[in-house]
């Protein structure tokens, strides 16, 4: 897993008001857990950002740097602005270096399939994230599978995937990673229904009608 360093401030000011007032300072407001415990930390804006970008991507194990020490931690949540994507707040869990924790990693699908190239299959996405247990220095950035010898109705499944000693697999064994499927043929949905012609003596009877109520 890769290593990043963040250096925290502890937060004194609590609630939405001052939430957005650090963020107006250049600051995101977190969260460190522990054993159903929480500190109120903060973090400068332009370190954050960064770790962010990776984070979201990789599973990361970060040092949380604080005056007084450091704590080694993983990203745990986040939240973002719906509108704007803003960065509004992250939470952290605290690890230690020699205890299992319980994270998913990020899934990467390497490769073309030859059931794409030779026979216009199609690749299909399964599960995007995989649930282990394992000590922070097993556990992999990401999780990459190669999907190039998968022909058409091939599929790899979690159960397929071989994993460092030290790493316990939590997901289902039988999920489905990734799978090729025959190429759907364009089918149209709504078929045309031609209208019903009209008898000519109901025609007349509604135009009869008409006149009458003129």
């Amino acid at each position: 897993m890769e290593k990043f360093i963040l250096t925290v401030e502890k937060r004194e000011r609590k609630g939405k008001g001052a939430a957005r007032q650090l963020r107006r300072e250049g600051f995101i407001p977190c969260v460190i857990y522990k054993n159903g415990e929480s500190t109120p930390i903060q973090i400068a804006a332009k370190e954050m950002l960064p770790f962010m970008n990776i984070a979201t991507k990789e599973k990361l194990f970060v040092t949380l740097k604080f005056k007084e020490g450091e704590k080694q931690a993983i990203l745990q949540d986040y939240q973002v602005d719906p509108i704007t994507g803003k960065l509004l707040h992250v939470d952290f869990m605290e690890v230690s270096a020699t205890e299992k924790i319980r994270v998913t990693v990020p899934v990467v699908l390497i490769g073309e399939p030859i059931g794409v190239k030779k026979d216009k299959g199609v690749l299909q996405h399964g599960i995007s994230e995989i649930e282990i247990e394992a000590i922070p220095e097993k556990i992999p950035g990401h999780i990459e599978v190669d999907v190039s010898d998968l022909e058409v109705g091939d599929s790899i499944h979690v159960s397929d995937i071989k994993f460092e000693e030290g790493i316990k697999v939590i997901s289902d064994p039988d999920e489905v990673i990734a799978t090729v499927t025959v190429e759907a043929e364009e089918i149209e949905l709504t078929p045309k229904v031609e209208e019903p012609i009209e008898p000519e003596v109901i025609k007349k009877g509604k135009k009869a009608k008409e006149e009458q109520e003129e």
